[in-house]
């Protein structure tokens, strides 16, 4: 049986459309999927919602396919049966159905949509909010004037009739523009959030972007990544979207992909300004030595998977000038001029834990604190010294004074320790007590601290040579040598003030973890270990920035420990010391006798 549809629509001036199709098949599909015979894009009907069959007896049987019904003659079904005869409607929506026989036995389906009654709405337009207020296109004009003065003629008024601002860092220039909050992207980041009143500070010159020159007039010391010409030759080629958009914007003042600008964008709420990603370092580092062939710097993108091996910088022989970095791969040897096994210090069972657990100052063996402080950035240590960091154990208390004291040896100068010896030797002996004294080797009594037993008298067998020499006092700590003229004398302490020059290492942000975990200090027998992890130590925790973050893995992006703009206080290059000098000078004794020389305490303690 054949079906003739017939579809009627309006125009908008109300002229009637009718299209016409014949479906030859006994049944027909009706929903809002455009597959169905006959499509009704209206939400108030389901994908698939009726479906029209033919009986034997002639009649229509109309069945929802769906969960809704549908609206037959009046009536909400599920279904039913129309005599085409008759004549039926079908409701689904906004649209009617209409179905009747033609007179050559056609199945007639008119598709209409239902109209409202205009004549309730005429009654009901009285009561609508309409009535009262002007037409649309009335409103149209006042809104576009209202913006046009409010948010351009009266800031541009605004900014013409002021003082005219001068840039000023500080934001304490008076002379806002009125109602320019529309043309401004946004506030500006924290730490230029006081110049939100002084555009001028960084928008110098009208419609153009901000430049380079504005923006070191304030970061005087922001240094380059690279010198520019460098940066550009390292610089991967653009693609040529990019370098079409570049194109465009240097038409407008923009600087090019090396200017401030293209990193550094404003307007993005008071935040802290994000530092650069990944692969925003990575587009430059991955393939770097393609580009500069003369490069020292070894390909990086990923931490995790491409990262060059860690290189420290250490003193490779006694006395240098200047530290070296360490070769990728190799075992420095640091020559730092200190005689000092970790291992011995580190021992829990050991002489040093003994002593320690019986001093007040520790009250337990030795630990890593006990000798190196962080700095109050807490990033880095403190140097360690003497008189704060090792005396407690290796005190340099030489004897008593005549009003009842005690003298001590300065540390940190050869010459200070020979007119401490001298002072000595020559000096009026202090007055003791009749009867013998029973003491403990190496102490004055029982409440003094340890010392050095430089014995009694000290001008009959001990000069500063013995002292300097291998097995003397100074040579506990100190490797031995010889001055100019042949005289005793030690190398001075040579350590760098960063092993890792190139990046910076936050060591509160690891003060969870165990110092050995990453410094094999409890092992080292030597002092020419330089005890820096290696990469592989670090990979134990940090990967790439693409890693999944767990318990133990920390995802790490090159700006956790790399500065882009360098100096930025976050490291130093390699600088050589001004002179070789001992890594520790102490203040001054009180004054005492005259100062004498080294013979005078060699004659001395020939005495």
């Amino acid at each position: 049986m054949a079906f003739l549809i017939r579809t009627i629509d309006f125009t908008a001036a109300g002229r009637e459309i009718i299209r016409d199709r014949t479906v030859d098949q006994p049944s027909l599909t009706v929903g809002r999927a455009a597959e169905n015979d006959i499509h009704l894009p209206d939400l108030a009907v389901e994908q698939h919602h009726v479906r029209i069959d033919t009986a034997a007896d002639g009649t229509l049987t109309v069945a929802a396919l769906g969960t809704l019904g549908f609206g037959l003659d009046g009536r909400v079904v599920n279904d039913g049966v129309i005599d085409p005869r008759t004549g039926g409607e079908i409701a689904l929506g906004a649209a009617r159905l209409a179905i009747a026989r033609e007179g050559d036995g056609t199945i007639l389906v008119t598709i209409r949509q239902v109209v409202p009654d205009e004549g309730k709405g005429d009654a009901l337009r009285g009561f609508a909010l309409a009535s009262v207020l002007p037409s649309k296109r009335a409103m149209s004009w006042v809104f576009a004037g209202a913006i046009i003065l409010l948010l351009l003629m009266v800031p541009v008024a605004s900014h013409l009739l002021r003082s005219p601002a001068k840039p000023d860092p500080t934001g304490k220039t008076p002379g806002a523009v009125l109602m320019d909050s529309a043309w401004t992207s946004g506030e500006l980041s924290l730490k230029h959030h006081s110049l939100e009143d002084n555009c001028e500070s960084c928008h110098v010159a009208a419609f153009e972007s901000v430049q380079d020159e504005t923006c070191i007039s304030c970061h005087k010391e922001t240094g380059d990544h690279a010198p520019m010409g460098r940066l550009a030759k390292g610089m991967p080629a653009l693609s040529p979207g990019d370098a079409l958009q570049w194109k465009i914007a240097e038409g407008f003042g923009k600087e090019g992909p090396l200017g401030c600008v293209a990193c550094h964008s404003e307007h993005e709420g008071p935040v802290r300004t994000q530092a650069g990603s990944e692969a925003f370092c990575g587009d430059c580092h991955e393939k770097l030595d393609t580009r500069l062939t003369d490069t020292a710097l070894a390909n990086a993108h990923d931490f995790g998977k491409s990262h060059p091996q860690l290189r420290p910088v250490y003193f490779a022989s006694f006395g240098a000038a200047k530290p070296v970095r360490a070769a990728p791969g190799s075992k420095p040897v640091e020559r730092s001029g200190l005689v000092f096994p970790h291992d011995v210090h580190m021992n829990p069972r050991g002489g040093a834990a003994r002593m320690a657990v019986s001093l007040g100052q520790y009250g337990k063996p030795l630990e890593c604190k006990d000798c190196h402080s962080l700095t109050p950035d807490r990033m880095s240590f403190k140097p360690v010294q003497m008189e704060e960091d090792c005396e407690a154990c290796h005190s340099l208390v030489s004897g008593r004074t005549a009003v009842g004291g005690f003298s001590k040896l300065r540390h940190g100068d050869v010459k200070d320790l020979a007119e401490d010896l001298a002072r000595i030797s020559t000096g009026p002996r202090p007055r003791v007590a009749a009867g013998p004294a029973r003491q403990r080797p190496g102490q004055i009594g029982s409440a003094s601290p340890y010392r050095a037993d430089f014995g009694r008298p000290v001008r009959a067998y001990i000069g500063l040579s013995n002292a300097l020499s291998v097995g003397g006092v100074c040579t506990e700590c100190h490797l031995p040598s010889r001055g100019p003229t042949g005289q005793a004398d030690l190398i001075p302490v040579n350590l760098p003030d960063r092993f890792l020059t190139s990046s910076f290492f936050n060591h509160e942000a690891h003060k969870k973890e165990k110092c050995t975990d990453c410094h094999a200090a409890d092992t080292s027998k030597v002092a020419t270990d330089l005890l820096i992890p290696d990469l592989k130590s670090c990979r134990e925790c940090h990967l790439g920035a693409a890693a999944v973050k767990t318990a133990k893995i920390v995802p790490s992006d090159c700006a956790m420990c790399h500065a882009y703009h360098v100096p930025a206080g976050q490291w130093t290059g390699l600088k050589a010391p001004a002179a070789p000098a001992p890594h520790y000078k102490p203040p001054p004794l009180p004054p005492g006798p005259a100062k004498t020389t080294v013979a005078a305490v060699a004659r001395a303690a020939r005495k």
